[in-house]
């Protein structure tokens, strides 16, 4: 593939921006494809539509993993072209970005299909895997890259969360079976029997099927309660904090781009280009630059004013300066009418 034409179908492929009608097109065909998968998979389970329009689901199928599989080989292909130096390189920059969570899900929505055919793989299965096509709106939507970014950014700190989520749930399991297995064997005659007790209260769901019938496997079990609210908030926590900072990155570093582009006043068709570039990369929604640029056109304009006059007494601040607003009026004032009055003369009339 030559290096324009790889460009191009680079350009298509990823999201539409700046009028790529082609590019659009694509996108809108893409996520099509994908929300009628999920329904077919979905529609599919039902056993009536499932034996009575078989071969239209089958022939759908073979549609979907053709096109799926052609888009993950064209964006391995052109991945070089891109803005992101990670994945310039020919070869560690594929291999690297097909590493990535993006590339791995693209490489999800069609991959269980070929091994069906040479290790057998349970149809029931198999419809359930053909839901991961559905996390292939990622490459369309800004929130959920930005939400993966900031899953691999806290990925220590989840880790270090989940490690107490666990300690907890052992804790709590095997709490109430030393206080219920006497009284409830049935239910809890074991710590693994336990564990399904455990997460039920510490997540605060509580499905009521089995509960402590003991004093201490009650008072044991309002600890737990209380314990668990902390638990699930602290997940929460760290994803809403990373997601909140991840944001604010992203626009600082667009503002600040966008600050150099206004340095003298007017963006040009280059800085423009560089400004969408950045947009895309980072994931940010048009509304959202759109607003920040008005912002800063609007500061721009209102700095411009306050150098023209004095705050204070509001006469200009350098000797002959003319306000433009003044000068705009003056040429567009229209001159008033002569005086028509019988007996007045203008001047230099005898």
């Amino acid at each position: 593939m030559r290096g324009l034409d790889r460009r191009r179908v680079f350009e298509i492929l990823e999201v539409g921006s700046n009028g790529d009608r082609t590019s659009l097109v694509c996108d809108l065909a893409i996520m099509a494809l994908i929300v009628l998968n999920v329904a077919s998979a979905i529609a599919e389970s039902v056993p009536s539509w499932g034996s009575s329009y078989a071969d239209l689901f089958a022939a759908f199928e073979l549609f979907s993993v053709a096109v799926f599989s052609t888009e993950y080989v064209l964006r391995v292909a052109t991945i070089v072209e891109g803005q992101d130096p990670r994945f310039h390189s020919p070869i560690a920059g594929r291999l690297r970005y097909m590493a990535t969570p993006l590339a791995m899900t693209d490489l999800l929505a069609f991959l269980p299909f070929y091994l069906s055919a040479v290790i057998g793989i349970d149809l029931r299965m198999l419809r359930v895997l053909r839901l991961i096509r559905i996390f292939k709106l990622a490459h369309y939507f800004s929130a959920l890259n930005i939400l993966l970014d900031v899953i691999r950014i806290e990925r220590h700190a989840f880790g270090a969360a989940y490690f107490v989520v666990v300690l907890g749930l052992l804790m709590a399991g095997s709490g109430v079976y030393l206080f219920e297995h006497e009284a409830q064997p049935e239910a809890f005659g074991s710590i693994p029997a336990s564990l399904w007790w455990a997460v039920a209260t510490l997540t605060t769901v509580g499905y009521g099927d089995v509960t402590p019938i003991t004093l201490g496997g009650k008072m044991f079990g309002t600890f737990v309660m209380m314990l668990g609210v902390g638990v699930v908030a602290v997940p929460t926590g760290i994803l809403a904090t990373g997601f909140a900072l991840e944001l604010r990155k992203r626009r600082e570093q667009y503002r600040e781009e966008l600050a150099a582009a206004l340095e003298d006043g007017v963006i040009g068709s280059d800085e423009r280009a560089r400004l969408d570039e950045l947009r895309e990369s980072l994931s940010l929604s048009a509304e959202t630059t759109a607003d920040m640029e008005v912002s800063s056109l609007g500061l721009l304009e209102m700095a411009g004013r306050q150098l023209q006059a004095c705050p204070h007494c509001g006469e200009l601040l350098v000797d002959g300066a003319k306000d433009p607003l003044a000068e705009v009026e003056a040429e567009t004032r229209v001159p008033a009418p002569a005086s028509t009055t019988p007996g007045t003369r203008r001047p230099g009339e005898r």
